[in-house]
């Protein structure tokens, strides 16, 4: 069960919005739909519109496969307690082959039976950048068997960058959106 949070900032009214500024959150819409953490972040629309391009590049262009991207995101949205986070990519990682054993041993970290090698190390490495703000040498030489120089620097960086998010989605109490299977168990 994760920690739930008290929503500090509003949704914003994207009507309220300068043309350019509801354009650059409108950017990040899916299927139509702009997501809670968007109509939060609409207060800010600058920042927004700065940090979607490395956003975008840390969800959708960097040179790691979904299942090793997820796995990090996923365990650091975990260690973090960032439900908002953890659920929209629960959604997400299913969506693209992770099962619920899966999930359950993110939860339980790099050392739950079942990880092959190359992914207990990612999730050494998150739990080690979350501890101690620095991949262990252990931890690095397993995965730098197995990825390129790019997809190391893509690692840490698709950590840090769900780590900022986490804390950003707990401090500001970002609400599930209703279509989450978490929301929709608490209604």
């Amino acid at each position: 069960m994760m920690i739930q949070r008290k929503q500090r900032l509003s949704m914003r009214d994207l009507s309220t919005l300068a043309p350019e500024d509801r354009e650059a959150i409108e950017k990040n819409a899916m299927n139509g739909r702009i997501f809670n953490i968007f109509k939060v972040l609409a207060h800010h629309p600058k920042l927004v519109k700065r940090w979607t391009p490395f956003a975008g590049h840390i969800l959708g262009k960097q040179t790691l496969p979904f299942r090793d991207r997820e796995l990090l995101i996923l365990r650091i949205g975990w260690l973090n307690q960032a439900e908002y986070e953890f659920a929209q990519h629960e959604l997400i990682a299913k969506r693209g082959g992770l099962n619920d054993a899966d999930i359950a041993r993110i939860k339980e970290g790099p050392k739950a039976a079942g990880w092959s090698e190359k992914e207990a190390a990612l999730m050494q490495a998150v739990d080690d950048l979350f501890e101690r703000s620095v991949v262990s040498d252990a931890t690095w030489a397993t995965l730098a068997g197995s990825y390129s120089t790019e997809q190391l620097m893509d690692a840490v960086f698709t950590i840090g960058q769900y780590n900022l998010v986490s804390w950003a989605l707990n401090s500001f109490g970002v609400p599930l959106d209703d279509f989450l299977p978490a929301a929709k168990a608490r209604s």
